[in-house]
Order: C-alpha cells, then sequence, then structure tokens
C-alpha cells in the first residue's frame, strides 16, 4: 500500500504628416487618438510580458533561481511524500515518492534514483525532498537485491518511471514526457544503461559511477557525470572520466569532479552535488534556461570542485 504524509508554495507610432508636409487639425486630433491608443497597447503589452515569457516555456517550475536558491536545503515548494510496498511493484524494490503539495502549478519533470552496490534506498533519500522542493517528483528506490549489476540496475530504473508515470497515486502529477534518472555507485551505472535503453530520457546524473562498461558514445539523453577525486571504489581515471570522454561531442554534456570527496560523498547531504543536480535537471527536464548561467561559461575550480568539463553554449 502507498502511505501519504506531508514534510513540510508597440511602441507609439509617429504621426504622418499630410501630403504638404504640414498637419492639419483634423490630422493632428486623429494622431493624437492614434498616438494615445498604442501607447496604452504598448502598456499593456508590457505588463503582459512575464504571462508571454511563460507560455514560450510552458514548463518552467518556480521562481527565477539565484546562487543562493539552488544551493539552499529547501527550494520554494512544500513536499509530501508516499512510500511504495515492494509488494505492489514489479521490476524494482519499491522505494519514496517525493513530490511538490501545491496542485496550482500543473504537472512536473520527474527523475528515479538508484542507490548503490550493497546500499538501500536510504543512502540517496536525502535527494527526494532537496529536488521535489525545487519543483520536480522524486522516486527514491530500493533495488531487487542488493548486489545488482548496473544492466540490472538500468532496467529498474525505466521499471520505475513506467510505474511512477503510469500506475502510481501521482501518476497525474507527472509530464511524462519529461523524465529523468539518477544513480549512486553502480546505480550510477545503471543510470548510463537507463539512458542508453530509452533516448527519449531527457537527463541522466551518474553519482561517483561504476560499470565496466566504459564507453557510451550511444547515449542521447544530455549526462551531468559526477566523480570523486579521492574515489578509490570507482575512480576517476577508470570510471566518470571515460564515462564522460567517450559521450558523443555533440552531445550536451558536463564532467563535475568533487574535490576533497570519496566514492560516499553522494550517501549524504551536499551541497555542490545539489546545486549542479537541479541546474541540470531544471535546463533538460524543464528546458529552464534560466538555470543555464549557473553551468555556462562552466564553473571554475572551487573549495568543493577539482575540476569541471562541458560543452558550452548548451544547445538542447
Amino acid at each position: 500500500m502507498q502511505q501519504h504524509r506531508p514534510s513540510g508554495t508597440i511602441p507609439p507610432r509617429p504621426s504622418r504628416p499630410s501630403r504638404s508636409g504640414t498637419f492639419t487639425g483634423r490630422s493632428r486630433t486623429l494622431t493624437g487618438l492614434v498616438t494615445a491608443a498604442a501607447a496604452t497597447a504598448g502598456l499593456l503589452l508590457t505588463g503582459l510580458a512575464p504571462g508571454a515569457q511563460a507560455a514560450d516555456n510552458p514548463y518552467e517550475r518556480g521562481p527565477a533561481p539565484t546562487n543562493t536558491s539552488i544551493e539552499a536545503s529547501r527550494g520554494s515548494y512544500a513536499v509530501s511524500q508516499t512510500s511504495v510496498s515492494s509488494l505492489v511493484v514489479s521490476g524494482f524494490g519499491g522505494g519514496t515518492i517525493y513530490y511538490p503539495t501545491s496542485t496550482a502549478d500543473g504537472t512536473f519533470g520527474a527523475v528515479v534514483i538508484s542507490p548503490g552496490f550493497t546500499a538501500y534506498e536510504s543512502s540517496i533519500a536525502w535527494l527526494g525532498p532537496r529536488l521535489a522542493s525545487q519543483g520536480f517528483v522524486v522516486f527514491t528506490i530500493d533495488t531487487n537485491t542488493t548486489l545488482d549489476q548496473p544492466d540490472s540496475r538500468g532496467r529498474q530504473l525505466l521499471a520505475a518511471l513506467d510505474y511512477l508515470t503510469e500506475r502510481s497515486s501521482v501518476r497525474a502529477r507527472v509530464d511524462s514526457g519529461r523524465l529523468g534518472v539518477m544513480g549512486h555507485s553502480m546505480g550510477g551505472g545503471g543510470s548510463l544503461e537507463a539512458a542508453k535503453s530509452r533516448p527519449s530520457l531527457k537527463a541522466a546524473i551518474p553519482l561517483t559511477g561504476w560499470n565496466t562498461d566504459k564507453t557510451w558514445p550511444e547515449l542521447r539523453t544530455p549526462t551531468l557525470v559526477v566523480g570523486a577525486d579521492g574515489d578509490t571504489v570507482a575512480p576517476v581515471a577508470t570510471h566518470s572520466e571515460p564515462f564522460y570522454e567517450s559521450l558523443p561531442g555533440s552531445l550536451d554534456k558536463a564532467y563535475l569532479e568533487l574535490r576533497g570527496a570519496s566514492h560516499f560523498t553522494p550517501n549524504t547531504s551536499n551541497t555542490t552535488i545539489a546545486k549542479y543536480s537541479i541546474s541540470w535537471l531544471k535546463r533538460f527536464i524543464d528546458n529552464d534556461s534560466r538555470y543555464e548561467q549557473f553551468l555556462c561559461p562552466l564553473p571554475r575550480p572551487s573549495l568543493t570542485i577539482a575540476e569541471y568539463r562541458g560543452n558550452c553554449p548548451h544547445t538542447a
């Protein structure tokens, strides 16, 4: 059964002269009326500009972002959650769905997140409310067993997406055309597998991913590869870096290497991971160009970033 519980909102035209080059009294009167009407119309159009912009991208959710807003532990949306028992699903091990409580903004893009080898949903649970509060439906899942390999985890991510969009209690809240995947370690390797199998996915984010397959030229999904400079389980030289380098050059892609981080850094709340994951998901699942500013120009090395590579500006 699913159990619900809340966890926490034309510029004026110039007057035309008469053929003699002078204005008659009547033409002045008509000109004045036309000018006034045009000015009023201009004001009305100016007032409608925000709505017109929103209509250009109906997927924008939430206020205009700032560096502070995407680094915050919570975004502008209150979040509710529902537990999904493994007994009512097939193809994966159940999990928890986090979603914006408000129904005022219509549907949302969605992302499913897989844990890593020997790990449970709890290891990536912090991402659920953090991403959902920014305007996504987020499904953190358990896998069929803790020992599942990346190809299996990729299939389970897709099974969870299908459940979320077709059978879950929040399916009406999800835009099934705007979906993404994330995962840690073997779950990160699984996110690459899922994107390979389903090119329609809008975003993939492997977090310190592990996979025996090092090359991904088939991917057509915008992908943010996150590695850690101190990773000894899936060292960046043999995992995250070759993953990134093998992605098509024409693909929107980025490589973020965390400074002073380990393989298990994605298992606890991390502002740098959240900031760039939110920006990537917003940019490609929501097609929200307001977040391009955090991805392009490329972020520079800092206390938390050892390296960042990518193609800018993004084309999608």
